[in-house]
């Protein structure tokens, strides 16, 4: 049953003839937050869910016609529009069928959806022209491929505003744009705009918002749905099973997946293949091979559905994909014993999980059964076996099976070569490697960026950085680009060796061939020349990345603030730090460290202070008075120290009686016990109670030194009444 028929809603409840959608939305809102972009957008609705318009079949036929090709080039042309080619395109469009402006629709929307709505807009503003009703269905169902729900929507609206026939259909198109592009609430929300439409739900846009509510992981919020169906007459179908059952098992509800196949039994909704499938895959990825076969019995004696060679192959993949390559072969010997047919495919999937777990042997061992079988291995099954050998050291066994691949006709690839590659990389063998891949040409094999990066690391790890760039600047004559990541890794090292002026002319060379150079490539360089003391090039190298429009970020500055407060330049590593903050970048944690430290360092706690109000006026921290005090008192500098105890006090908080516990100690081991007793007096006027045992400590010193304030912290303890909390 599709449709609420008014007789049947009639036996409801009276409000809910007018409104059945009332069931479905409520008690609760469905969704209180977005879902998540990439879980909402990676997957699509069960094929049974939401049925294309249907395609006519001289629909191919029509995008090949001359007024079709003809509009399709004038598109193209849009970069450079002129009214003539506009009306060029006008008169097209006034010859064009509803199935030929579908064709353009499709055409452009293999290219950018976008293009395709733009084009729909234009041409239904023309004059004396109109979409036909199955063009609006053309664009609906091209944009819920994609992310663009505003388009969705406003296609909708125009067949709503125009009296276009609208169905479950359409509804479920853009309620499918909604959920690729994570707007949980919205698509959602469009079971409203049906029910202020006057369109009934039925079995389609039902399964289409359990599996949005899937997708986005509400799997009890779908459960819940599923049962709302009922009351407004819509019986979930062997659809809506499957994707709960999909939905339980992402989240590892796999019982309550099982006790829903039994339900599905009971509820007279016999499961499918698909139903099985769906839970044995998980069990798969488990290792629970036992229940599998379990429910191979299940589906054998329930449901009247024997295993047949798809639902062993789909065992053997999932199995191998996972590493459990005893169970995936113990299912293909299975598959063999009832005579299916196992392809090297199949094969190769137990193969490469064998080669993964290191067990080459028993890799080998398949592999001349394939050959004895008749069931020639391809390049795929044997770059998994040399790429195995490789892992484990064993490069000679490598180049054996490559030697055992052209005896056998099959002729290495890329990802063979460069598997062999990697393992001699590994090996410590790179320079090998490397004029391996210089004699690629005899081999008639062509690398590709991969291998060459392969190459790369290889001399990178072993030291050797003349050679990795040389292999760079091969890589660069070849038309590939090593990424950011990669150009950093090499900048990184040369800087470590202490060449931050080859490094710069690596980068500048990188970046001259049209490589991307970002912010952190430059700080690496400034890094580099800051840590040898030439703190000239590196502020030259700073003028350089803002000029290049690639603004410095707060790390760069950071850098070269501790640089240059390492040397003893503080009023330029003050005016750097107030450019800084004059262009909106932030201070961090690391920065503020930086400062207190250096500054601290040079005695210079004036300037430090005006410094850091200006830092704080950007970001504030409240700790920042507590890290100068107790970086002082770590540099023996306890009077400028006890100086800024004001400051603390402030907030009297318990970081603040930490720092001034510290001032306490720094002050008793230089045998200051009477400033000791002034900073612990100070955080009682604060209520700050200080440490009893400190306090203890103070007073003992203070007898010994026969001061007159000796005893009386120990007083204070007792009008408090904590002196006996603590004995």
């Amino acid at each position: 049953m599709h449709f609420l028929t008014r007789t049947r809603a009639a036996a409801m409840a009276g409000h809910l003839v007018k409104n059945p959608f009332l069931l479905l939305l409520q008690p609760r809102r469905l969704c209180t937050t977005a879902a998540s972009s990439s879980a909402a957008a990676g997957e699509l609705a069960p094929a049974s869910v939401v049925e294309d318009t249907p395609r006519d079949d001289d629909l191919a036929e029509e995008s090949r016609s001359r007024p079709v090709r003809d509009t399709c080039k004038l598109l193209e042309l849009r970069g450079s529009w002129t009214p003539k080619l506009e009306a060029q395109l006008r008169h097209l469009l006034r010859v064009l069928s509803p199935p030929q402006v579908r064709a353009v629709l499709r055409a452009q929307a293999q290219a950018d959806a976008r293009a395709a709505f733009e084009f729909f807009r234009w041409a239904d503003r023309q004059w004396r022209y109109r979409h036909a009703p199955e063009v609006f269905d053309e664009m609906l169902s091209l944009l819920s491929r994609t992310r663009l729900h505003d388009p969705a929507r406003r296609v909708m609206r125009l067949m709503i505003r125009r009296r276009i026939r609208r169905g479950t259909r359409q509804f479920a198109h853009l309620m499918l744009s909604y959920s690729r592009a994570g707007k949980l609430r919205s698509a959602m929300r469009v079971l409203q705009l049906m029910q202020k439409d006057g369109c009934a739900p039925d079995i389609s846009i039902c399964n289409m918002a359990v599996n949005v509510l899937v997708v986005a992981g509400r799997i009890d919020k779908a459960l819940e749905f599923s049962d709302r169906m009922r009351c407004v007459g819509v019986e979930p179908d062997v659809v809506t099973y499957n994707c709960l059952i999909k939905g339980l098992c992402s989240v590892r509800r796999v019982v309550e997946a099982l006790e829903m196949i039994g339900v599905m039994l009971q509820n007279g909704c016999p499961p499918d293949k698909v139903t099985y499938y769906t839970v044995m895959g998980f069990l798969c990825k488990e290792k629970r091979v036992s229940e599998v076969r379990g429910l191979l019995g299940r589906m054998r004696n329930d449901a009247g559905l024997f295993p047949d060679q798809v639902t062993y192959n789909m065992l053997i993949h999932v199995l191998a994909k996972h590493g459990h390559a005893d169970e995936a072969l113990e299912f293909l010997r299975e598959s063999e014993g009832k005579r299916f047919r196992v392809d090297e495919v199949g094969y190769s999937a137990v193969v490469h999980s064998f080669c993964l777990n290191g067990r080459m042997a028993e890799a080998k061992e398949i592999v001349g059964e394939m050959i004895s079988k008749e069931c020639r291995p391809d390049v795929v099954t044997y770059s998994a076996v040399v790429d195995g050998f490789c892992r484990i050291g064993e490069i000679d066994q490598a180049r054996k099976m490559m030697k055992h691949m052209y005896k056998n006709g099959c002729k290495p690839n890329i990802v063979t070569h460069t598997a062999l590659l990697n393992g001699l990389c590994k090996a410590g063998k790179t320079s090998e490697a490397w004029e391996l891949l210089n004699n690629s040409g005899e081999e008639w094999w062509t690398p590709s960026d991969i291998t060459y990066s392969v190459v790369m690391h290889g001399f990178r790890r072993e030291g050797k950085l003349k050679e990795s760039c040389d292999v760079v600047a091969q890589m660069l004559q070849k038309g590939f680009f090593p990424t950011t990541v990669e150009i950093n890794l090499l900048i990184h090292a040369l800087c470590q060796e202490g060449k931050p002026a080859e490094a710069k002319d690596f980068m500048e060379q990188c970046q001259s061939k049209g490589c991307t150079i970002n912010v952190i490539n430059f700080t690496t360089v400034i890094h580099g020349f800051s840590r040898q003391g030439d703190l000239e090039s590196a502020l030259s190298l700073l003028d350089d990345l803002y000029l290049s429009n690639r603004h410095p970020d707060v790390v760069t500055y950071t850098v070269v603030v501790n640089a240059l407060g390492k040397k003893g330049r503080l009023k330029e590593a003050t005016e750097l730090v107030k450019k800084m903050l004059n262009r909106g970048i932030v201070p961090t944690l690391v920065t503020y460290r930086t400062v207190i430290h250096r500054y601290c360092e040079k005695g210079k706690v004036e300037e430090l202070l005006d410094l850091l109000d200006k830092m704080l006026a950007r970001q504030e921290l409240k700790s920042v008075y507590n890290q100068v005090i107790e970086k002082l008192c770590a540099l023996g500098k306890i009077n400028e120290a006890y100086s800024l105890l004001s400051k603390v006090l402030r907030t009297a908080s318990q970081r603040d009686a930490q720092t001034c516990h510290i001032l306490m100690e720094s002050f008793l081991n230089r045998g200051l016990a009477i400033q000791s007793y002034n900073v612990a007096c100070q955080m009682f006027q604060r209520n700050l109670i200080p440490d009893i045992k400190l306090c203890r400590k103070v007073d003992s010193q203070l007898t010994l030194q026969k001061q007159p304030a000796a005893g009386k912290l120990i007083v204070k303890f007792l009008e408090r009444g904590l002196l006996k909390q603590e004995e």
